[in-house]
């Protein structure tokens, strides 16, 4: 079982790989928390030249605050261009949803979103804030949203 400091050592590695433009994680069902998802998100934000992300992080126990630590941490990834993330089954409610939201709607090159949802507390309002993020990003010319069993 992988927790918050196998993470952070994780995130330190990747933080080191200058020239990264593709990064596949498949880390789900692990116990990583949200300061593990804090850690990850730190080294993937040092990736400058990545484009492609794709974050399976379904069942880590990341809640909210893991998700808003996250996703503050990649939008910092000033060419990505696609992302895939899987953030199922985390107990992310309304202020997550809102975080995920905000952020999307500052990556400027996003061109295809995965974002996948589903098994969290997701509500109406927490569906208004991302769809607002999504609204946002005009150059998106794929999307797939998953929110199956909120």
């Amino acid at each position: 079982m992988i927790c918050e400091y196998g993470v952070k050592y994780l995130g330190e590695g990747i933080a080191k790989c200058v020239a990264l433009t593709s990064l596949n994680l498949f880390l789900f069902g692990n116990k990583i928390g949200e300061n593990g998802a804090m850690y990850l998100g730190e080294g993937i934000s040092k990736s400058v030249t990545l484009t492609s992300l794709n974050l399976f992080l379904s069942c880590t126990r990341i809640g909210d605050n893991g998700a808003k630590y996250l996703i503050e941490r990649i939008t910092k990834c000033a060419t990505l261009t696609f992302l895939y993330l899987d953030l199922s089954g985390n107990s992310i409610g309304e202020n997550g949803a809102k975080y995920i939201g905000e952020e999307i709607a500052k990556c400027a090159t996003l061109i295809f979103l995965n974002l996948n949802l589903s098994s969290n507390c997701i509500n109406d309002n927490s569906v208004k804030y991302l769809s607002e993020g999504i609204a946002i990003c005009v150059i998106l010319i794929s999307l797939n949203l998953t929110l199956f069993g909120n």
